[in-house]
């Protein structure tokens, strides 16, 4: 880990390094014969730019494979509008390497930089550039290492051979708005899946998605500061609205296309789709309101599909990374809350049960699974926020878990397994970043940390996270507590509160870790105490935790940040009489909502990107947890703010950015509309140019300290 600038303040740094992300490594892969780790780091915690590594299992000795720099002459990045929107989606901030894929021996990677192909060979360290028609997006090499497929704004997906001789289209599209080969909007930013291909395990065929926008209604975002330009044109698809059409076909190399046929009125989500020696390819497709899904086996010679797996939930279903997936021998493995637990299920039998509440699956061996949990219901976990990496064999019978430094319940923050080779990222409250180790399997079924830890050259933080963890009140809410570095309770007495929360669906924030919490810490050192709490609809409990919000955000949301305040002031120096709140995107409509309908508790708020109409907001997050607008009008009404708008009598500053296409600005100026009209008074900082995304690093300094002095005035401090 790198040394800071003595002269960054915290604000500045956070940003600049995109919250210590910078120069740490990341987005690993394991060879199939477990001979080489492949990862991405950049050279440095100030350096944005990605480089190819390797690390060798034998020796683990690193080696870059692919270096940004020298493949384009030391020229700028030129990133298409394609590529920015596809970045903005993952939230991805860094440069030059930003993904890769890998052909079947782990041999060959293919990467794209500034709309080109290039590929390196991991074993004789050499690298080229392919003839490509760019800008492309999402290259991948065929488990044959012959060819890499990629996409390109154009619409097309394109072949090309590794030898450099060819590059052909093998689809082009048919329709103006009608694209191949890449995820749609709506599976890039709720279902986090960002693919839109896939190969056969032979490389002889390919899966591809077509996608048609036409039906979606468009929006158009404009610059105020810069009147000059033409606003963007994006294709929303708003709740209620339409979605875009979305198909699947099989495509030889040849171009020979067969569709893939399902139920697409009743099921058109396609949210899952997994391709291995296991079985035939299998698709998970919803229904639109998420209440029921399929796992479909696909014939790839005719197209037809097989249902395999129905399930249904009167709230929701989730989706989850790694599965469905096949067992070698042939085998479904899947995350189901059927039992009313998270359970692992391989074939007919749960594997798990309900002390596990299961996050992902990493692999899938001859005899086990590979997977991430956190602790259930949590009733005899010590603290908080844990999430740890684990095996389990095929009849559960054998579990052991994949412990760090002796650790095996701390924060595991990614894991990939294949060969026998695991490699994790963990961390712990009181180590600043992350430890990423790798290990080798023991025949009895345990890890030992026998090859490497690979470095990180993340920056060091200027500050220090000190994290209280509690469960906080009778539904024992995860919570976090913070309090100014070198406070004395009986010099300082109580202290103002601020509330942090990001308190909604995927959002967990209470974790074993100390990086996620220097953001809290820094608003603790301004003279606060500072509140992180996890109440009912965020992750890692049980089912019924998360689904308790089901068609009522603006409920049990808002009530556990009450009560985990009323719960914490019994132990901790909160003065309750100066409590403020503040948070982004689903925090900061929480904090509106504090002030809107709870200003008894809440004195004052900071809302930052704030979802303030659910029928602004897109169709699988929206409709997920609170149905379809036409069918529950009273629903949206009540979950929306600017019905509220006449009972504000507390502070409410709202920022957004005006270039943001997640959470448009039209969310704000229609609360603050509705607040004008009411005559209530409150402060809009709007950010021009800014995404939804982390601000710049010029304006992210001062956009913290005006949040600081808007709180401190508004409490009177």
């Amino acid at each position: 880990m790198t040394t800071h600038t003595p002269a960054d303040t915290f604000p500045r740094q956070y940003a600049r390094t995109l919250r210590y992300t910078v120069g740490a490594p990341r987005s690993f892969s394991v060879a199939p014969d477990g001979s080489r780790v492949v990862f991405l780091r950049s050279r440095s915690g100030s350096d944005r730019a990605n480089l190819l590594w390797t690390l060798d299992t034998a020796t683990g000795e690193e080696r870059v494979a692919a270096d940004p720099v020298a493949l384009l002459g030391g020229g700028e990045e030129d990133l298409s509008p394609a590529e920015k929107a596809r970045r903005e989606r993952s939230r991805e901030g860094s440069a030059g390497v930003v993904g890769y894929g890998l052909d079947g021996s782990g041999r060959i990677a293919a990467f794209a930089l500034s709309g080109r192909l290039f590929t390196a060979d991991l074993v004789d360290g050499t690298t080229a550039e392919l003839p490509a028609e760019g800008p492309l997006l999402d290259p991948r090499p065929s488990p044959d290492g012959l060819h890499v497929a990629y996409a390109n704004t154009a619409g097309e997906l394109r072949l090309t051979r590794t030898d450099g001789t060819a590059d052909r289209a093998l689809v082009r599209p048919d329709g103006p708005n009608v694209t191949w080969g890449q995820a749609e909007f709506i599976a890039q930013e709720e279902m986090h899946r960002d693919r839109g291909y896939w190969w056969s395990p032979d490389g002889d065929r390919l899966l591809v998605e077509r996608a048609d926008d036409t039906p979606v209604r468009r929006w158009w975002i404009a610059d105020p500061a810069n009147p000059d330009r033409e606003p963007a044109e994006v294709a929303y698809p708003a709740a209620g609205t339409a979605d875009a059409e979305v198909g699947l076909w099989v495509l030889d190399l040849d171009g020979a296309r067969t569709e893939v046929l399902w139920d697409r009125g009743a099921f058109p989500y396609l949210a899952r789709v997994h391709w291995s020696q296991g079985g035939v390819p299998l698709l998970l497709v919803q229904a639109r309101d998420q209440r029921s899904q399929r796992i479909l086996g696909v014939d790839v010679e005719t197209g037809a599909t097989e249902l395999l797996h129905e399930e249904r939930d009167d709230a929701w279903l989730e989706l989850f990374p790694g599965v469905p997936a096949w067992t070698p021998d042939g085998k479904l493995v899947r995350i189901s809350d059927e039992s009313g637990a998270r359970t692992l299920v391989v074939g007919d039998l749960n594997v798990t049960g309900a002390d596990l509440h299961l996050r992902s699956v990493l692999a899938v061996t001859a005899d086990e699974v590979f997977f991430t949990a956190s602790g259930g219901a949590g009733e005899s976990d010590p603290e908080p926020g844990w999430i740890a990496a684990g095996r389990i064999s095929h009849d559960g019978k054998r579990l052991s878990w994949e412990a760090a430094n002796g650790r095996p319940f701390t924060s595991v923050t990614t894991a990939v397994h294949a060969a026998g080779i695991t490699v994790r990222a963990t961390a712990e409250p009181d180590l600043p970043g992350t430890l990423v180790q790798v290990a080798r399997d023991l025949p009895e079924g345990l890890v030992v940390d026998d090859i490497a830890t690979i470095a990180s050259y993340a920056e060091a933080p200027v500050i220090t996270a000190r994290p209280v963890f509690r469960f906080a009140g009778e539904r024992r809410i995860p919570a976090a507590v913070f309090l100014p570095t070198g406070y004395d309770r009986e010099r300082d007495g109580l202290l103002p509160v601020l509330m942090d929360p990001y308190g909604g669906p995927h959002g967990q924030r209470v974790v074993q870790a100390h990086n996620p919490h220097l953001n809290s810490q820094w608003f603790a050192d301004q003279g606060f105490a500072v509140v992180v709490a996890d109440g009912r609809g965020t992750p890692g409990r049980t089912p019924a935790w998360e689904k308790s919000i089901a068609f009522d955000f603006a409920g049990a949301t808002l009530d556990d940040q009450a009560d985990a305040l009323q719960a914490l002031a019994g132990e901790f120096p909160l003065d309750l009489d100066r409590v403020a709140i503040r948070g982004w995107s689903y925090g900061g409509y929480l904090a509106a909502l504090a002030v809107l309908r709870r200003p008894d508790v809440f004195h004052a708020a900071v809302a930052g990107a704030p979802v303030t109409d659910w029928e602004l907001y897109d169709t699988h997050y929206t409709e997920r947890y609170l149905g379809h607008p036409a069918e529950r009008p009273e629903v949206y009404a009540a979950n929306s703010l600017s019905g509220y708008a006449a009972g504000l009598e507390r502070p409410l500053m709202i920022i957004h950015g005006l270039a943001d296409d997640n959470v448009v600005a039209a969310h704000t100026l229609r609360l603050s509309s509705a607040l004008l009209a009411a005559g209530r008074p409150h402060v809009v900082l709007p950010l021009s140019g800014v995404t939804h995304m982390t601000p710049q690093e010029e304006v992210a300094e001062n956009l913290l300290l005006l949040q600081v002095d808007f709180v401190k005035k508004s409490l009177g401090i």
